[in-house]
């Protein structure tokens, strides 16, 4: 009798010890509810240049282009970009622009060229704009260019007529056009971060 007494409360001892472990499971996981959902992974934003549209204006022996673009995710993930422009295939100009870094600027610019028509014959031309991030190994990064077909019809009439305008003037007050020096000092400062970046992962 004794013996079946004891057996009995073994059993009724184990069986309220797996209880109390229940329990303490439960009210943990109503505690802590988060820790049992994973956390979503974060997706990096990839950097890129959008040239939403190239507006033209054609003037007394000038055409005026404006470049509309967008800087993904913002114009902070840009210090400068360089801007190619051609005009039937043939390359006229490339500016490198540093991006403007102000509380009033928005992530939507603009890039106004002014192109020289004169001796240019009337007829439709095909203006080209690449937009993109160089390094100085000649990489390009971020690119994206846009295309369009333009009518142009001069003012007056040239004797001497050329197949190529002269680009007379680019930028304006919302982007800057470096300098031949800054060029060169925005180089050294690239070839310093290369350095340091290839520096920091040997040590890793």
């Amino acid at each position: 009798m004794g013996k079946s007494t004891r057996t009995q409360r073994l059993r009724e001892e184990t069986l309220a010890s797996v209880m109390q472990a229940k329990q303490k499971t439960l009210d943990s996981m109503q505690n802590n509810p988060q820790k049992e959902i994973a956390e979503p992974r974060r997706i990096e934003q990839k950097k890129q240049i959008i040239i939403i549209e190239i507006v033209s204006v054609t003037r007394e022996d000038e055409l005026d282009l404006k470049v509309d673009f967008s800087l993904l995710p913002s114009r902070a993930f840009f210090l400068r970009i360089t801007s190619d422009l051609y005009f039937n295939g043939q390359k006229l100009n490339s500016a490198i622009m540093s991006i403007p870094q102000g509380p009033l600027t928005t992530d939507s610019l603009e890039f106004p060229y002014v192109l020289g028509m004169k001796g240019i014959a009337e007829g439709s031309y095909v203006v080209r704009v690449e937009m993109y991030e160089l390094w100085s190994s000649g990489e390009k990064l971020s690119s994206a260019s846009k295309e369009v077909s333009i009518q142009y019809v001069p003012q007056t009439r040239e004797s001497r007529l050329v197949k190529i305008p002269t680009v007379k003037s680019v930028a304006g007050n919302d982007l800057t056009v470096l300098s031949a020096s800054e060029k060169e000092i925005y180089r050294e400062i690239e070839e310093d971060t290369k350095r340091e970046l290839a520096s920091k992962q040997d040590e890793w």
